[in-house]
């Protein structure tokens, strides 16, 4: 089998006993250990609650023990809890976990030390080559075989969030939570509920908590709005201050107010990224870099450098944005995805986090949702707006070709096509799947009507 079909540009992912086996995912446990170097060395490794994840941590823990690693089983985690064992434990690791895709998907996310990010451009690529090799060639056994320990970090995990956001002097708040069938339905009690620690002023209405990765309520992916309805449903019927919706591996979080509509990541940013420069700054700090991607909107920066912050522009991706927060020293980056990303936490992203900055926001005032938000919603967004073409290059070139020639925008090819007007009115981003051969398109304006005629006009030439 070619391993090319299910590594992608950050991790692997691909349909469960057609490009991803147990078979396979042995081969990727030894070139993990091997190209890393983590022989006699401890590993992570978990799954999320989708029904082959079992089966795959098992497959991967014998193969990174033929070449000699130590490995800790960590069971049922959410990708950021993989993240938090490979920063506070200072090890490597891997979860299996397809985050939001449909149930006949999995997939490996994998990390090394210090919760640093492991993608095509920081050995992913490598692994995937001796992988191939010992598929092809069969495993040689290392000269002392590694061992399997079960390990929970589910605890640490939770008294670690909850030492970095206080949340026990907010007022009280009735938050409504969707987890989607997801692995939220095992990290929200244990942080935000009283599974584990002391009770704090919040009362959790549940939604879809039972883990199952067959998803029998709806996809467990809250970017498509669709996915949302119930818990907006959910917020207006129960008087809730707030909702939340995670993903599968419950990395990312997505935020409704009380009214029932969705906060977008943006203003979720700009709010974290204000919260977070205020308290750098009280700390001594005199210019904490926010890290954001180029297609969040372009309010972010602006409420950055209002705050006393500095504002960095990156582009879309996990492993670009872990990679400018270590070197600018960032305390926090924002993705339109809904990935938060905390200096705190390793410099990695975790949506729980993120759901506690804005709850301790929402607490600490009077202020609904709707109210507290609605300044840093300044402009009118599309939403990402994917679409199938059959020619990538051409497409773009096509698009190009119509906005370069108008007078007064700049062009730039930092992640896909992006076009802005000079006035500040508007801009948009056009950008490639690495996976599928579709395009992505963001518009941003000062107005609904500018947003709607940019958007309507970058659609007719895509769509030709």
């Amino acid at each position: 089998m070619d391993l090319s079909a299910s590594f992608k540009a950050y991790d692997v992912r691909g349909i469960v006993g057609v490009t991803i086996t147990a078979e396979n995912v042995e081969a990727v446990g030894a070139a993990f250990v091997d190209v890393l170097g983590l022989s006699g060395q401890t590993i992570f490794c978990g799954g999320d609650m989708r029904p082959s994840s079992p089966i795959f941590t098992r497959a991967f823990s014998k193969g990174a023990g033929k070449r000699g690693a130590l490995v800790k089983d960590l069971g049922l985690i959410s990708t950021d809890e993989l993240y938090y064992a490979c920063g506070a434990l200072d090890a490597a690791g891997v979860i299996f976990t397809a985050s939001h895709n449909p149930a006949e998907y999995n997939g490996i996310k994998m990390a090394k030390a210090g919760a640093l990010s492991v993608s095509s451009d920081s050995g992913l690529n490598e692994i995937r080559d001796l992988a191939q090799h010992y598929l092809n060639e069969g495993i040689p056994g290392a000269q002392r075989r590694g061992a399997v320990a079960e390990l929970d970090v589910l605890p640490g995990y939770a008294e670690r969030l909850r030492s970095l956001v206080d949340l026990n002097t907010i007022r009280p708040l009735k938050v409504v939570v969707d987890a989607g069938n997801g692995m939220a339905g095992l990290t929200v009690p244990a942080v935000l509920g009283d599974r584990l620690l002391p009770a704090l002023p919040l009362t959790i209405v549940p939604l879809y908590f039972e883990l199952d990765g067959t998803f029998p309520n709806h996809p467990a992916n809250p970017l498509e709005s669709a996915n949302l309805r119930d818990l907006q449903s959910a917020v207006i019927a129960h008087g809730a201050d707030l909702g939340l919706a995670f993903d599968g591996d419950a990395d990312r979080c997505f935020v409704v107010d009380e009214k029932g509509q969705l906060v977008t990541p943006s203003a979720i940013t700009s709010l974290i990224a204000v919260r977070e420069i205020l308290r750098a700054k009280a700390a001594g700090e005199s210019e904490p870099a926010i890290i954001h991607n180029l297609i969040t909107s372009k309010a972010v920066p602006e409420f950055v450098a209002a705050a006393g912050g500095r504002p960095v522009r990156t582009r879309v991706g996990h492993s670009f944005i872990k990679a400018r927060m270590a070197e600018e020293g960032a305390v926090f980056g924002g993705e339109h995805s809904a990935h938060y990303y905390f200096r705190d936490f390793y410099n990695a992203d975790t949506g729980m986090l993120a759901a506690m900055h804005v709850v301790a926001a929402l607490g600490g005032q009077r202020l609904p949702l709707s109210e507290l938000v609605r300044e840093f919603e300044p402009y009118s967004a599309s939403g990402e707006i994917n679409t199938s073409v059959d020619g990538v290059s051409s497409t773009v070139a096509r698009v190009r070709a119509a906005f370069e020639s108008l007078s007064g925008v700049t062009v730039e090819d930092l992640d896909g096509l992006s076009i802005t007007d000079d006035t500040g009115d508007w801009w948009f981003n056009l950008r490639a799947s690495n996976t599928e051969e579709l395009l992505r398109l963001n518009v941003e304006a000062k107005d609904a009507e500018t947003m709607r005629r940019v958007r309507d006009g970058v659609l007719d030439r895509i769509r030709r």
